[in-house]
């Protein structure tokens, strides 16, 4: 057991799905993974692991912001030596050809975070995205004949803002999306030596106030999670394998 999560060791799979809201990791666990068993209800922060065409996943929510995200995948990786994490989440839209329910990967991650400051002293990092799995995501994504863009989006630590005026700076330099926790994910994965991407499914757009419903939230959601588990798959040994 760790801190914040109660898993044995060997109860959690090398390849881990991170929804913020933990009911979405058990949405995941419910409908799309077999063999599935809770490991953690340590603060409500679902996880759970379960067979995926014959492959290991475990999916675990995280909560909003960078600091969670930071606590979250900092232990997943340390204590329970986890190397490949799929953030599957939302975004909200920065850019007039980007619609709800359309798809982001992104490749790399700007940010306002002082958590992100405070590790390089003030200097800029870049955190990136692991390019194969990118790409994987990519190639699955124009399979499934769904609008995905690949870019840069913006990393924030404020949800409610005063002003808009940081974010149209960002949408003048192209930036696709803005979310909460892309920026520490990347940033741990780089320094612990693993693969991290961040898969978000646009839910509302800053310039036409646009929000997608309920249903249509749910099945760009079942497409986001059906890219993320297929990416993980990819390299990935079964079970069956073994056999």
């Amino acid at each position: 057991m760790s801190i914040h999560l109660g898993a044995k060791k060997g109860e959690i799979a090398e390849h881990v799905l991170l929804p913020g809201d933990p009911l979405r990791a058990k949405f995941v666990a419910e409908h799309f993974l077999e063999e599935v068993y809770c490991y953690n209800e340590v603060r409500g922060m679902y996880g759970f692991t379960g067979m995926y065409k014959g492959v290991p996943v475990s999916v675990q929510g995280t909560g909003m912001g960078n600091p969670t995200m930071s606590i979250y995948a900092t232990e997943l990786i340390q204590d329970y030596g986890v190397k490949k994490l799929i953030r599957i989440g939302t975004c909200g839209a920065m850019q007039p050809e980007l619609k709800v329910r359309d798809i982001v990967l992104a490749q790399a991650v700007s940010s306002d975070s002082n958590l992100m400051e405070k590790i390089f002293y003030g200097c800029n990092y870049a955190p990136t995205a692991d390019y194969g799995m990118l790409s994987k995501a990519h190639q699955l994504a124009q399979d499934k004949k769904v609008n995905v863009f690949v870019g840069n989006i913006y990393n924030s630590d404020e949800f409610y803002r005063e002003t808009l005026d940081r974010l149209h700076k960002f949408m003048e330099f192209g930036v696709l999306g803005v979310e909460m926790e892309s920026a520490a994910l990347y940033t741990l994965a780089a320094k612990y030596g693993v693969k991290a991407l961040s898969i978000l499914t646009v839910g509302s757009h800053l310039l036409t106030n646009e929000r997608s419903s309920h249903q249509d939230s749910e099945q760009s959601f079942n497409d986001m999670v059906e890219i993320a588990l297929n990416t993980i798959l990819d390299g990935a040994v079964s079970d069956n394998d073994h056999q």
